[in-house]
């Protein structure tokens, strides 16, 4: 888990030091929304962009060709379930987060141009739920999705 340094003032962010100083001075924040620390799981980040990614026309899938026939077979088991976060990778540190993204478009669409709206919309998911500074988008292109293809089980 990570925690996460609250927004404050113009400057944007407070640094833990900072905070830590005013703790040791005995000075309590003003806001009582900031007493108080808040984690955010690396798995929680990783939901939030594959729900992100996903919502993106044009993108079929999430994962590499492995990860998929994994995450198909969990499905089946019972009490097993798909995850969202499947082809997402976060490395989450106190304010910022890098991301990598493998995921399946649908034939036609113009890959740099989905890839550009992934990136979007993931850093402002991202950024807008969690708080986090998003750094990067990684984004690996792994399949193409043909229209005449079955959809694997």
């Amino acid at each position: 888990m990570v925690d996460v340094t609250t927004r404050t003032g113009a400057e944007g962010r407070e640094s833990g030091a900072d905070k830590q100083a005013a703790r040791r001075s005995g000075k309590r924040p003003d806001d009582p929304g900031e007493r108080g620390r808040t984690t955010i799981a690396v798995g929680v980040v990783e939901k939030v962009a594959g729900m992100a990614a996903l919502e993106v026309v044009g993108v079929h899938a999430m994962g590499s060709g492995m990860a998929r026939t994994f995450g198909s077979v969990r499905e089946r088991v019972p009490g097993g379930a798909g995850s969202v976060a499947r082809g997402v990778k976060a490395e989450v540190g106190e304010v910022q987060t890098a991301l990598d993204l493998d995921i399946v478009v649908d034939y036609g669409v113009t890959m740099v141009d989905l890839a550009r709206d992934v990136r979007e919309n993931v850093v402002s998911a991202v950024e807008r739920m969690a708080g986090l500074e998003v750094t990067e988008v990684n984004i690996a292109v792994d399949d193409v999705k043909l229209p005449d293809e079955e959809e694997e089980p």
